[in-house]
């Protein structure tokens, strides 16, 4: 239940002149979203030395001290608050005729030059604080604080996908995170076509030992005598022996390497639809969300125009409009400035839990890069490692493998990526009446 206008009233906010009528009726939540500190409606003392000054204010104003010891003027007919000294002219400010326009965390509060600002009278148009860009709230390039990146020493996927961009068509956006997933499917793919390279491979060497064990039982010279029909007979037992060799080789490659390259993630791209879905739900909500602002926005904008109308047809006596029915027209700007705060709350909230989320699995996606990475480089130096093994006499034909492979960093790997595909790092911000 609101307290009655004329048993209180809230000093105004800096410069600022704010409409009596929204100080009453905003919860404390809502507050704290404009950076206001409304305590419990009390009914205000003078000062000492109060009545002396009030004595030479138009009829209607009185003058008060707020607690931060800086005088102010209350309007007891219209509830204006101000902290110019009113004019001669009762219901006007000192300065008759000139613009009153104070920002309120992105917004102005305005009045028109020669209306006074009365309890319903609450003019918003938005300020230059932000933008908003597909129903995310990014702060506006002119007037944007500087952001620490979340993870300044690397770069992180979480720092720099928040911007959504053109498809490879230009027809349609695509969010940074849809970039990062399309990354790890293409991951999971590449991985899967070094396990067919490998399996390719053991294929190779399957045969190859084939071919060396059938030519070492081939007849030919077999009738050869003396000392050197034992060197010949010992030359062919020898591809025997090296056909054995690489048969092994080709059943370690396909325990060691090929095996756990496709086993690796067996789950990943089910794993990846949910993060996908998850993710775009929380986007599909905050643009609910941020259409239930635009509306309210609109019916704010609305009841104010009304209210405005009524108040000038009573001025002006071009109208019968009663007192009753600015009261009604007041309540109903009230409610839709309560609506707004509401809404506008709700969005925030929502694009706060995308905006943890993102983070959270961002982080996560990256994680799992570094470990597919770290895994493959892994079970290629075993391959490497097992060719070694085969034959030490063509150790020349891996050593610039080992090379390259010694060098394999998913951080600089990481870097020249984001670098290529990033598509903002300015994180969104929360939208502000």
């Amino acid at each position: 239940m609101l307290v009655s206008e004329t048993e209180w009233h809230i000093p105004p906010e800096k410069d600022l002149i704010i409409p009596h009528f929204l100080c009453q009726s905003i919860l404390g939540s809502y507050v704290m979203s404009i950076g206001l500190a409304v305590q419990k409606p009390r009914k205000a003392t003078p000062q000492p030395g109060e009545d002396t000054l009030n004595g030479h204010l138009p009829p209607g104003w009185q003058s008060y001290m707020s607690p931060q010891g800086r005088r102010y003027y209350v309007n007891t007919f219209t509830n204006e608050t101000t902290w110019e000294r009113p004019s001669s002219v009762p219901g006007t400010p000192k300065s008759p005729g000139s613009q009153k326009s104070s920002a309120v965390n992105g917004y102005y509060i305005s009045g028109s030059p020669g209306h006074q600002l009365d309890s319903g009278h609450m003019s918003l148009r938005k300020a230059s604080g932000d933008t908003q860009i597909n129903c995310v709230t990014f702060p506006h390039p002119d007037v944007m604080p500087e952001q620490q990146l979340l993870k300044p020493s690397e770069w992180s996927y979480c720092d720099y996908f928040w911007a959504d961009k053109k498809d490879s068509q230009g027809n349609n956006t695509v969010s940074g995170f849809e970039i990062l997933l399309q990354k790890q499917l293409k991951g999971k793919q590449m991985q899967k076509e070094m396990a067919e390279f490998v399996r390719e491979r053991i294929k190779i060497e399957e045969e190859y030992a084939k071919n060396l064990s059938k030519l070492s039982q081939n007849s030919l010279a077999a009738q050869e005598e003396g000392t050197l029909g034992e060197a010949w007979a010992q030359l062919k037992k020898s591809l025997a022996d090296e056909a054995e060799v690489h048969l092994k080789f080709s059943s370690k490659l396909q325990s060691e390497v090929e095996k756990p390259l496709l086993n690796f993630r067996e789950n990943f791209k089910k794993d990846m639809k949910k993060c996908d879905h998850h993710i775009a739900d929380l986007r599909k909500h905050l643009a609910s969300r941020y259409t239930a602002v635009e509306k309210a926005r609109k019916a704010l904008t609305e009841r104010q125009k009304d209210l405005e109308m009524k108040t000038q047809q009573l001025e002006v006596k071009l109208s019968n409009k009663t007192e009753e029915e600015i009261k009604k027209a007041r309540r109903k700007s009230t409610q839709a400035g309560d609506d707004l705060m509401r809404c506008v709350d709700l969005y925030n909230q929502a694009q706060s839990k995308w905006f943890e989320e993102m983070v959270t699995t961002t982080l996560e996606l990256e994680r799992l890069e570094v470990e597919r990475v770290e895994m493959i480089r892994q079970h290629l130096c075993q391959y490497t490692q097992l060719r070694h093994e085969t034959d030490m006499f063509n150790q020349s034909t891996v050593e610039l493998v080992d090379q390259l492979l010694r060098k394999v960093d998913p951080a600089k790997d990481r870097e020249l990526w984001v670098k290529e595909h990033k598509t903002g790092d300015i994180r969104p911000v929360d939208m502000e009446i």
